[in-house]
């Protein structure tokens, strides 16, 4: 652990670079580089994970710790006078999470060094920004997250009468991010060059993949500590104070933007504001050299008005979960959500992938409380008020899927049905819990 002071003098610093941002919106900050000291950069390091992938170097954080003091005094001296040079990062496609049978989306893995620095870099940069950003971002955000995100659309559906839903999808947005256009907005605030060359470096180290290098002049690696931040930073100013500073006063009725990085729903009072707001973001994204899918986005009917009418209604999928209008128990129409089909169906494929490859690998104990630990984590994401059902689906279909391969481990059978319900009498399956209200 590293010692107190270290963390409250980095705390400190950044806490005065955020106070002065908040106090005025304009502020330019010209002196950044002398935040990345020994000490700042240890305080990263003891924050970074050591069991993360390695990079292109292979260096791992236990590696590097061997001698911290002189790794970490020789990369600020090459800091200082330039010298130091991003790697490229290491691409690894990982299965995209309910996409198509098949579909992958890359992640990047940079070498340790490079995540210390990312990892200042990204602080520097939320310091500044994350006091001018808006409340309808919620991604990737200090006391904000998916569930935040999920609350405050479904309190908005219920108290307010829409009419039409955006549900907008964006393409490839982290992948399309332009360099150039990223250089511009960043060099609106931040003034300190040597800071600026950092970061163009940053976007120029590349990518290995498959043993071939590719420079481009978009995208930003996922998997980056600077990614988030860096992707946060754009669509603030491309689509958040667009929407809230043009978009709201050009409407004839209440409109609401709700976005989770590249993930984004408007509601809209009046059908017609929604048509032309669709309209007007593709313009808008095109004007920075980014792209709206026009095939996925759509504007959904989802008035609570119409549905009284049994005038059939639209259903929208927000972070994993599909919105719909229901009755509550007192007949009330309602906006309800379960667990996206897409999503559900992914989840159960990768429970098949796990045991059959664990199956033969490891003690029957073992496996079962590995899986109970993954059932925790669905039940903790996906626990939310009127979703109880489609945990309940997805229990019981994981517990049929780990039957089906367990009796797989050999010719003879390992259980039968009755075999097995005395197993997970005797090791019970999380249970079925609501951790998130929105009510």
């Amino acid at each position: 652990m590293e010692p107190p002071e270290l963390r409250s003098t980095t705390e400190t610093r950044l806490e005065r670079i955020a106070w002065l941002s908040s106090r005025d919106s304009e502020k330019v900050f010209g002196q950044l580089m002398h935040h990345f000291n020994e000490g700042s950069l240890e305080v990263c390091f003891h924050e970074l994970d050591g069991k993360k992938a390695v990079g292109i170097d292979g260096i791992k954080r236990s590696q590097y710790a061997e001698n911290l003091t002189e790794n970490l005094k020789e990369l600020v001296q090459r800091m200082k006078r330039m010298a130091y040079r991003p790697e490229p990062i290491r691409e690894v496609l990982i299965p995209k999470e309910g996409g198509k049978a098949g579909a992958v989306r890359p992640l990047g893995i940079s070498n340790f060094e490079d995540k210390l620095v990312q990892k200042m870099m990204h602080k520097v940069l939320e310091s500044i920004y994350e006091p001018l950003f808006l409340n309808c971002s919620y991604g990737f955000r200090p006391g904000r997250g998916c569930h935040g995100a999920i609350r405050a659309l479904h309190q908005y559906l219920y108290a307010n009468e829409v009419e039409t839903v955006i549900d907008v999808d964006l393409s490839n947005f982290f992948g399309t991010a332009n360099h150039k256009i990223m250089e511009e907005i960043l060099r609106e605030k931040i003034k300190d060059q040597k800071f600026m060359r950092y970061v163009i470096r940053m976007f120029k180290a590349g990518v290995l993949a498959a043993d071939e290098l590719t420079i481009s002049d978009e995208g930003v690696a996922q998997g980056s500590a600077c990614s988030p931040i860096i992707s946060n930073i754009l669509a603030h100013e491309v689509i958040d104070k667009w929407f809230q500073e043009t978009v709201k006063k050009h409407c004839a009725g209440k409109v609401e933007l709700f976005r989770y990085a590249d993930d984004m729903v408007v509601c809209c009072q009046y059908a017609k504001d929604a048509e032309r707001i669709q309209r007007a973001l593709a313009q808008r994204l095109n004007k920075y050299k980014l792209r709206l899918n026009e095939d996925k986005t759509q504007c959904v009917s989802f008035s609570k008005k119409q549905h009284s009418q049994n005038k059939k209604q639209g259903k929208f999928s927000f972070l994993g979960f599909t919105f719909y209008l229901g009755r509550s128990k007192g007949g009330i129409i309602i906006p309800k959500l379960r667990t996206d089909g897409k999503r559900l169906r992914s989840k159960l494929v990768k429970v098949t992938d796990w045991i059959k490859g664990v199956r033969n690998k490891a003690p029957l104990k073992e496996i079962w409380e590995i899986f109970c630990a993954k059932l925790r984590g669905h039940i903790k994401y996906y626990g939310v008020s009127f979703n109880g059902k489609s945990i309940r689906l997805f229990l019981n279909q994981a517990k049929r899927i780990i039957f089906k391969w367990l009796n797989r481990r050999s010719q003879k059978k390992s259980f039968n049905w009755d075999k097995y319900r005395l197993f997970v009498g005797k090791h019970p399956l999380p249970q079925v819990k609501i951790y998130v209200k929105l009510f």
